[in-house]
């Protein structure tokens, strides 16, 4: 919605150069809708943009916007504006930006940014992919235990503009080890001359820094909380993790296990930023290894079906439909997750994107799957003519299944509707169907005659 009614708005503002325009462009909308419009944008054009506004506020917004957008932003700053606004970045967000940098670029970089900050960024950085501590933020608010709650208003006055969140305030002691944890509706409604001590919860659920993420992802999900604090070996507190941090992992966990039901490796990156050739590696490893599978029953089959003139046509049918089935289900399970990524209608643009990809992605996959078809149909029948009807028809067949598997949830997402809809055992189905009348109408041009 907000793309058909305000990036023609937004658009102009650019070609009439009009900068009070775009100051308040980025100022009077929430940062998300703001840098969802802006990656509609050319990275020149975003940091156009985001120049009119104060730093705080452009790495407000820096922080929505795609990462692999966000290195292509990174790509055209000078190495000063762009560490003064790492600087200023949430501590999870900055990290998550450079770990997709070059090394040698985020240590040309680290230099350049304030001693805190890279100290943090730092630590961050050295926790393994996939921890609490990867995904965690250093910006949580704590208090001692022996003040007051009304010396804690004031210690929050000046923690809050540095910190996350602030609905939980953690209690530590000089050694920072975790005591116990308040929530703000609790602080406010204490009396002002308690001492925290009397009113924190102690029995705190906290997780180990070294902690799957999912796990940790879990565990908020399980308590309903909005952050959950992270401890090192001896109790002391090191960071929190935040319930859209964890909302993303279980995302990403979601999509992973989605992948992988539809014989797809887990992409790194969404659809669209991700080159066709690694996707033909991703797709093509379980591609080949299910061909093997398709061709052991095609072995089998050949004991059960006699030594007829024709009988290769039904001994290599579940080859080609196999085939067909895996392509098609592959392609509509990649790009359902990335329609549900975005949350939006798919534009032209990207529709054609995604459909032309598929084809040459098609090509790419249904041609070598092709090639090894011809060499094991020849093996088992000893005859190039049924070799060369199997491989065709492979070819033809998963070019057809990827284009379909991309192509449905994309129309039935343009009439409003759901396109999970286009299932993935609903696509298979269409696909035999379809690669049965291509299969029989190869082998009438190959052989002058429909084979019986």
């Amino acid at each position: 919605m907000y793309n058909t009614l305000l990036l023609p708005d937004l658009r102009l503002m650019l070609i009439e150069n009009d900068e009070q325009a775009m100051k308040e462009f980025c100022e009077v909308l929430i940062p998300a809708v703001s840098a969802e419009l802006l990656a509609e944008l050319t990275p020149a054009e975003a940091l156009l943009v985001l120049s009119k506004v104060n730093l705080e506020r452009r790495a407000e917004i820096f922080g929505y916007l795609p990462l692999p957008f966000q290195v292509l932003l990174v790509g055209q700053m000078d190495r000063s504006s762009l560490s003064r606004l790492i600087e200023e970045m949430a501590a999870d967000d900055r990290v998550d930006l450079l770990e997709c940098l070059d090394p040698g670029q985020v240590e040309t970089l680290l230099p350049l940014i304030a001693q805190a900050e890279r100290a943090d960024i730092r630590k961050l950085l050295s926790y393994p992919e996939g921890s609490a501590g990867s995904i965690m933020t250093t910006e949580y608010a704590s208090l001692p235990k022996d003040i007051t709650v009304r010396d804690a208003f004031e210690r929050l006055r000046v923690q809050a503009p540095d910190r996350e969140t602030i609905y939980y305030i953690y209690i530590i002691d000089d050694k920072r080890r975790l005591l116990g944890f308040l929530s703000m509706r609790k602080l406010i409604l204490a009396k002002p001359n308690q001492l925290l001590v009397d009113i924190m919860q102690q029995d705190v659920i906290s997780v180990r820094v070294d902690d799957d993420d999912e796990f940790v992802a879990n565990e908020l999900n399980r308590y309903g909380f909005i952050a959950i604090p992270v401890v090192d070996s001896e109790q002391r507190l090191v960071g929190i993790v935040t319930h859209d941090d964890a909302a993303d992992v279980l995302r990403e966990e979601a999509e992973e296990d989605q992948h992988r039901l539809a014989a797809v490796e887990p992409l790194e990156d969404s659809y669209l930023s991700t080159s066709v050739l690694i996707l033909a590696q991703k797709r093509g490893v379980w591609l080949f290894f299910l061909l093997g599978a398709a061709v052991l029953t095609a072995w089998v089959l050949q004991f059960f079906e006699g030594s007829g003139e024709q009988s290769w046509i039904i001994m290599f049918l579940p080859l080609v439909l196999a085939s067909g089935g895996n392509a098609g289900s592959q392609s509509a399970a990649l790009v359902i997750s990335a329609l549900a990524r975005e949350h939006s209608r798919t534009k032209r643009a990207d529709a054609v994107r995604i459909l032309s990809r598929e084809l040459a992605l098609s090509g790419i996959l249904g041609g070598s799957v092709a090639f090894i078809s011809f060499f094991c149909a020849w093996l088992l029948t000893g005859s190039l003519y049924p070799a060369t009807v199997v491989s065709l028809t492979v070819l033809l067949v998963v070019v057809m299944a990827a284009v379909t598997g991309a192509a449905l949830p994309i129309i039935v997402q343009s009439f409003d509707a759901d396109p999970a809809y286009m299932s993935t055992p609903l696509i298979a189905a269409m696909v035999d169907v379809i690669g049965v009348i291509i299969y029989f109408n190869v082998a009438y041009l190959v052989f002058g005659h429909y084979p019986h």
